[in-house]
């Protein structure tokens, strides 16, 4: 399961009006090229960090927070690519925020205005939500435990390498293992973004999107946004709504729509229409869609065609096609080492770029008899601009005391250290605590290289846990389910202190006190620890078939990561012919793509498929990939047409796609709790299928 950093913000962008008028776009060039955006904010005064935390704050989080959950869970359980919604997140939060003030204020009942530090905090607050239901593994470690997906491994399907999804479980492991992240980065905070200057492009982008909604064109152009991501978001649930309708039974609906000739031998190909895979398209960026659907074509459209012509000879003509040891074994296990190629070679990539920048960091500092540590020192602060000066008079200003991060982390340590054995029996608690000694280590080592890259290497982390405790727990001990636990606990860890520090530079370049992002988070990751479980909970019970690979929620990275603990812990004996060899092949393939993207330069590399991306249809199939890629079709001519209109809108055209169809999954989700099922059952047929039909209920 990825996530992509990747963005393609609609932040300074112009609206209808301001594109028509040569008078407003000089006017908003001018307000574009001047060297100081706080200036335009100078005669605002920035609220005191209590008041940045509202209830209506809040209660906007929280509604946004299970939309968003929804969402996240549903790409986890069908593709694992799951999109930045830092752009929704703060789009829609200043939607809901301005309504409501807007109302107050015409009935004389509103007594604090709307601020784009309270917008801030609704898109921290926002984003810490959903982002458990990725950190949590619902799509990847945590299902990867369950009966489901033992079954279709073949391999360890012992009770003690078996623990089937709880909501009580769920809810308390995620608890104790969610907060660790945040405490451990915090006394870094002005290191990474004051002494070291860090980009953390993800962060700037979305406080340019915040700062640009509170300039009066800004809210003219939002305003815009948010009518057209509303008028999509109502087309997409309605056109979720039609899809269901027509899809009484098995093989009924969209997935059997036509394929385009490739893989004949399993219709994997097909363009299902999909809203939600069509946004993601949008917002992603061409190279990942084209990588995807050039992997999809060499697995699904050369390789697995020209393997399933050996069967009888490389593997057994008499296994079910979920066998590991027969052409599933090909699919995951080939998959498995492109993304540990990619993974092995982004992190030692990350790890020298944050080695090399620490070392010039600290070398400059030296030379100039200052080190970086972190505390309310305002020198140098005259060579700054009035932006810098600004921006860091106030984030040094609401410090949070080093001591509160200490103790934090160990009070949450020891409470893990004996809660976690109680909970995973295999887990011990010196694994746990040997995790939580070199945890802060790895987790500076992330949100740092997440700086300088946008790239969190959250799930790499974890997947470096499953093999080093499965191992070290052996195969007899239940490794497979200490692997996977150990992987969350890491993931968890790495993937909060990244986002917290994203979040820090985002409160950095709007004003919000470091104090209120650090408790929206908090606030925001409780809220995450109940609502995802409770949503995965219901898809888990409204779907039998969840987990399954011919269902509509297949989750192909749960069997992924089972797979690579059973690896770490068994190794690849009972694996096909020639399929370790096509492993090692592929994963020097990924090593070596990856090195020739970073010789030949950004303006070559962007030609060159990334590795990571083209292995995650190795697995899953290509559909959408093609639907991704229609996404992308889209966006690519709409650009042609009206490049500026296609950059002020697009964000929003895809968010409501993705907004409306993840939302349909609730009433969908109800409907099959109750029993309730479609009317209707569409098909496509051949040509000569058709004919014979005809034919058929005409005699």
């Amino acid at each position: 399961m990825e996530r992509s950093s990747s963005r393609r913000d609609g932040a300074g962008c112009y609206d209808d009006d301001l594109l028509n008028s040569e008078s407003d776009g000089k006017q908003n060039k001018e307000v574009g090229e001047m060297d100081s955006i706080e200036r335009i904010f100078e005669s605002k005064e920035v609220p005191p960090w209590q008041n940045q935390l509202t209830v209506r704050a809040f209660v906007v989080s929280f509604i946004l927070g299970v939309m968003f959950t929804f969402i996240v869970m549903k790409l986890n359980l069908t593709t694992g690519i799951i999109p930045s919604l830092n752009v929704s997140a703060g789009l829609l939060g200043f939607f809901f925020v301005k309504t409501w003030t807007k109302f107050l204020n015409k009935s004389g009942l509103l007594k604090q205005p709307f601020t784009r530090q309270e917008n801030t905090v609704i898109q921290t607050c926002v984003v810490a939500t959903s982002g458990i239901a990725f950190s949590g593994g619902f799509g990847s470690y945590l299902f990867g435990m369950s009966d489901v997906i033992a079954k279709q491994s073949n391999e360890d399907n012992a009770s003690q390498n078996v623990k089937n999804p709880s909501l009580g479980w769920m809810i308390g492991f995620l608890f104790v293992v969610s907060f660790l992240g945040l405490f451990s980065v915090v006394p870094l905070r002005k290191i990474m973004i004051i002494d070291f200057k860090l980009i953390y492009p993800s962060g700037t982008a979305t406080a340019h999107l915040i700062n640009s909604f509170h300039t009066p064109q800004g809210a003219k152009l939002a305003k815009r946004q948010v009518r057209t991501l509303g008028k999509f978001f109502t087309f997409s649930f309605l056109w979720g709504l039609f899809q269901w309708f027509f899809t009484a039974g098995e093989g009924c609906g969209f997935s059997n729509f036509p394929s385009l000739g490739l893989a004949a031998h399993e219709n994997k190909f097909y363009f299902d229409f999909s809203a939600t895979y069509v946004g993601v398209g949008m917002i992603c960026p061409y190279l990942i869609n084209v990588s995807l659907l050039v992997g999809a074509i060499i697995s699904w459209g050369l390789m697995w065609p020209l393997i399933n012509l050996r069967k009888g000879d490389w593997y057994s003509a008499d296994l079910d096609s979920g066998s590991l040891q027969g052409l599933q074994g090909y699919r995951v296990f080939i998959g498995i080492a492109m993304i540990l190629g990619d993974g092995l070679y982004n992190f030692f990539k990350v790890l020298g770029h944050t080695l090399f920048g620490l070392y010039r960091q600290v070398r400059d500092k030296k030379s100039e008899t200052e080190l970086p540590v972190s505390r309310n020192s305002s020198s140098g602060l005259s060579s700054l601009s009035y932006d810098d000066q600004r921006r860091t008079q106030l984030f040094l200003k609401d410090q949070i005391p080093m001591w509160i991060a200490i103790v934090g982390y160990l009070v949450i340590a020891a409470i893990s250290i004996l809660t976690i054995p109680h909970i995973f029996r295999q887990l011990k608690w010196y694994h746990i605590a040997v995790i939580y000694l070199f945890a802060p280590t790895l987790a500076f080592c992330n949100a740092y290289g997440c700086g300088l890259t946008d790239w969190s290497l959250a799930s790499t982390y974890g997947k470096l846990a499953i093999f080093i405790i499965g191992a070290w727990a052996g195969g007899s001990n239940g490794g497979v389910l200490a692997g996977l636990a150990a992987c969350g606990v890491m993931m968890n860890i790495v993937s909060t202190a990244s986002d917290l520090m994203q979040d820090f530079k985002t409160g950095y370049m709007t004003l919000a006190s470091p104090r209120s992002m650090f408790i929206s988070q908090v606030i925001g990751t409780a809220m995450g620890c109940i609502i995802s479980p409770c949503v995965f909970w219901l898809f888990y019970k409204a779907f039998n078939n969840l987990g399954t690979p011919d269902s509509e929620y297949p989750a192909p990275y749960a069997l992924i990561y089972r797979n690579m603990a059973i690896l770490g812990v068994e190794g690849f004996s009972s694996l096909p012919k020639h399929c370790i060899a096509l492993c090692y092949g592929f994963f020097g393939a990924a090593i070596a793509i990856n090195g020739i993207r970073d010789a030949v330069g950004k303006e070559k590399a962007r030609f060159i498929p990334i590795p990571m991306a083209m292995a995650i249809p190795f697995y899953i199939g290509g559909y959408f990939a093609i639907d991704m890629c229609v996404g992308s079709l889209i966006l690519f001519v709409w650009s042609k047409v009206n490049k500026a209109k296609a950059a002020a809108f697009g964000s929003a055209v895809a968010s409501g796609l993705i907004c409306g169809d993840g939302i349909w999954t609730l009433p969908s989700s109800i409907l099959a709790l109750v029993g309730v099922r479609p009317p209707i059952c569409m098909k496509f047929l051949s040509r000569g299928a058709n004919a014979k039909v005809d034919k058929f209920l005409g005699s």
